[in-house]
């Protein structure tokens, strides 16, 4: 998998080339190629730490770029910011609004800030963006009365008032429930499917392969992989798996071909193996390894009975250790 910008720019709502940004001696981000689809749901995943909310500051204006340059929606930055940014939408660092105001007046007041927003349709649009992000019922509650994950929500509704060619969201499910992000989830899907590309930084595994078509792997400021999640599953290594009372002979037999098994996989801790006496042998499917089907019959031909057999793509939590030499946090 290429971690290098791909396609014409005409294809891409966000590219940047070579994008760096140090603080002193140290290097933050270093010299990224992004290449994010139009029309793409882009997830942006690394730890904590990894780079991106700066990279995502950098392609915003907010922060100047030390190297390299920024492209959005086929446009320079920062030298198109005027005309871009009522394009965009973006939640970066949570949300800030004033807490003795309603949601609502809070809205109406950031609204109001845009000169490209009419002043006609303020009210519906405000009230449309809550009902979406499912505030609708606390809309005149003041926001100190909020919790973390509303607080979330209404920042979301806020990058919602305009309709956005493009959308980014930085942790859009921090300090939500499993409901609420849930509804983040299927609002960014329903965003897409009407033809919005969005961006979405996170650390979270699951969120990512859940809601995601591309992906961008961070780690230590370098983007270190991206493309399709499908690319990046094929990316990884395949491992067969065999189900055997016979699991020695069955380990001889795939030794015999090239294949080096693993460890035992689940039973129990003596044995390896279930209660019926089948274990399961494993072993990475490397290039030059016979077919699937070469296999199965090698083992049979060596009088392993095999109750069971797989080929197994390696996993998206397995891809992303590999590419990082770290850890993710694959739930909420």
């Amino acid at each position: 998998m290429r971690a290098s910008a791909t396609g014409a720019p005409a294809d891409l709502a966000i590219a940047t080339q070579g994008l760096t940004k140090r603080f002193g001696h140290q290097v933050a981000v270093d010299r990224i190629d992004l290449a994010v689809p139009r029309g793409s749901v882009f997830g942006f995943l690394g730890p904590n730490g990894s780079g991106k909310t700066t990279t995502i500051r950098m392609m915003l204006g907010l922060a100047g770029a030390s190297g390299g340059t920024v492209t959005l929606l086929g446009r320079p930055m920062p030298a198109h910011l005027r005309e871009v940014l009522p394009r965009v939408g973006a939640l970066v660092e949570g949300p800030a609004f004033y807490p003795f105001l309603s949601g609502e007046a809070n809205l109406a007041r950031l609204d109001a800030a845009n000169r490209n927003a009419p002043s006609a349709t303020r009210a519906a649009r405000v009230a449309q963006a809550l009902d979406r992000v499912g505030l609708g019922h606390a809309a005149r509650k003041k926001v100190r009365a909020y919790s973390l994950g509303m607080k979330q929500r209404l920042g979301i509704a806020n990058a919602l008032l305009m309709d956005r060619d493009l959308l980014v969201l930085d942790e859009p499910t921090n300090g939500l429930d499993p409901q609420g992000t849930r509804e983040v989830r299927a609002l960014v899907r329903s965003l897409a499917a009407g033809g919005t590309t969005v961006f979405v930084s996170s650390h979270l595994l699951a969120e990512v392969e859940q809601m995601c078509t591309h992906v961008g792997v961070m780690s230590v400021g370098r983007l270190v992989a991206q493309g399709s999640l499908d690319d990046l599953r094929r990316a990884g290594q395949a491992h067969v798996r065999v189900l055997t009372p016979d699991a020695d002979a069955a380990r001889r037999e795939l030794s015999r071909l090239g294949l080096v098994t693993e460890a035992p996989m689940g039973g129990t801790p003596a044995t390896g193996g279930t209660a019926d006496g089948t274990d399961t042998v494993t072993a990475p499917l490397a290039d030059g390894a016979p077919a699937p089907e070469a296999i199965v019959a090698a083992l049979v031909a060596a009088g392993v009975r095999v109750r069971g057999f797989g080929v197994e793509e390696a996993t998206l939590e397995e891809r992303f250790v590999a590419l990082t030499g770290e850890g993710f946090d694959v739930a909420q």
